[in-house]
C-alpha cells in the first residue's frame, strides 16, 4: 500500500499480478468494477479469493471498505476468479462449433446405416441409439478461470478414454452430454466437501478434480470411483439398495475393463465399499442423492447446448440443501 492518498492492490489472475490504484475510500464493489475495466471481466463473473480473510467473494460484492482488510498482514493476497467477455465469446463458438460436428457425425453414421438418427430416452438416461457408438462424455469443459484449465481438460480426457469407464458405459448405453470440473470454494462448506453431482439423471457430470487450494490435483483412482458413483445415479436418484448395487457392479466392470493394470486390483480390498460413500470422512461427502431441476451455470458462462441460465443463488441453494440432507441422515441415525 502507498503512502499517498491511493490505495495500490495486486491482483493475481491467472497466475499473472495485476497492479490496481484506488482511492482509499473505495469498498470491494469499487475494485470489482476496477478489475471490469481494467481486466474486461464482467462482475457477475467474478470472484475474489482473499486470503487470509474474510475469505471467497461473489458477485454482488458487499461495500465493504478496502482498508478494513488485512493488508499488512504478509499473508495477504487477492486471488481473481473470474473469465473474460471474449474467453466466454470463444468458449460459446468452441460449443457451437462441437454441437455441429457432433450432430453432423452422427447424420453421416445414421445414414451409412441407412437410418435416421433417433435420439431415445429410458427412465431419464441420456442414451443414443445403436446407429452411434457414442456411449461416452460428448463435451469436455474444464474451468477456464482457474489456473492451469489445459491440466484440468486432460484429466478430464483420461476418464473419458479410460478404458474401464468406456467399457461400462457401453454396457449400460450411457450417453453424457457434458462433463465438467467442480469448484472446490463452491462445494465446500464447514460440515461437508461435495466430491460429484450428476444433474437430472445424466445431462451434466460434475467432479471435483483439484485440491481445496487450487495447487494439485487429487487421486485418479478415488475420481473415477466418484464418477462411478454419478453414473450410477443416471439410473437411480436415490441412495437406495438399487443404487448400491447399480453402482457396484459398474465398478466391477470398469476394474475388469481396465486392462492398463490388467483386470486387477491394486490392492487387495474390495474396490466396492458403501461405509466410505455413506459416512463423511474428513468433512467429505460423495454428493447428496441426484440433482433434480434447477439450473446449470459455469463460472457465469450460459451454457448454450444445454439451454440452461443461472444465477449466483444456485450454490447457495445446493448449500441448503447438502445441510438438510446432513440433518436428515442424522435423525434417522438417532431413530435407529
Amino acid at each position: 500500500m502507498s503512502s499517498d492518498p491511493d490505495l495500490t492492490l495486486t491482483i493475481h489472475h491467472q497466475s499473472k499480478p495485476h497492479t490496481l490504484t484506488l482511492p482509499t475510500t473505495s469498498t470491494l464493489q469499487d475494485l470489482s468494477t476496477q478489475i471490469a475495466a481494467t481486466l474486461n471481466i464482467p462482475p457477475e463473473t467474478q470472484k475474489l479469493l482473499i486470503a487470509p480473510k474474510p475469505g471467497i467473494q461473489k458477485y454482488p460484492f458487499p461495500t465493504t471498505p478496502l482498508t478494513a482488510l488485512p493488508l499488512t498482514s504478509p499473508k495477504f493476497k487477492i486471488t481473481l476468479l473470474g473469465t473474460a467477455t471474449k474467453e466466454i465469446q470463444t468458449l460459446h463458438a468452441q460449443s457451437e462449433e462441437t454441437a455441429r460436428r457432433t450432430s453432423a457425425r452422427a447424420s453421416a453414421l445414421a445414414a451409412a446405416a441407412g437410418q435416421k438418427p433417433v435420439r431415445t430416452r429410458s427412465h431419464g438416461i441420456h442414451t443414443l441409439s445403436d446407429a452411434s457408438s457414442s456411449y461416452t462424455f460428448q463435451r469436455l469443459l474444464p474451468l477456464s478461470y482457474l489456473p492451469r484449465p489445459d491440466r484440468s481438460l486432460e484429466f478430464l480426457k483420461r476418464l473419458r478414454d479410460d478404458p474401464g469407464i468406456r467399457a461400462a458405459m457401453a454396457k449400460h448405453r450411457f450417453s453424457v452430454p457434458l462433463l465438467t470440473e467442480m469448484d472446490p470454494a463452491e462445494h465446500t462448506t464447514s460440515e461437508s466437501r461435495t466430491l460429484g453431482l450428476n444433474r437430472n439423471k445424466g445431462e451434466v457430470i460434475e467432479l471435483r478434480l483439484r485440491t481445496d487450494a487450487y495447487d494439485g490435483y487429487r487421486d485418479y483412482r478415488t475420481i473415477r470411483k466418484t464418477l462411478c458413483h454419478e453414473l450410477a445415479h443416471c439410473v437411480h436418484s436415490e441412495h437406495d439398495r438399487a443404487f448400491w448395487d447399480l453402482t457396484a457392479q459398474i465398478e466391477r466392470e470398469v476394474e475388469r475393463a481396465d486392462w492398463k493394470h490388467g483386470g486387477q486390483k491394486l490392492t487387495g480390498q474390495d474396490f466396492y465399499v458403501p461405509d466410505d460413500w455413506e459416512v463423511e470422512r474428513e468433512r467429505a461427502v460423495v454428493d447428496e442423492c441426484g440433482w433434480t431441476g434447477g439450473e446449470f451455470v459455469l463460472g457465469g458462462l450460459k451454457e448454450d447446448e444445454i439451454g440452461r441460465t443461472a444465477g449466483a443463488q444456485e450454490a447457495e441453494d445446493r448449500r441448503d440443501v447438502l445441510a438438510r440432507a446432513a440433518e436428515e441422515r442424522m435423525r434417522k441415525k438417532r431413530e435407529d
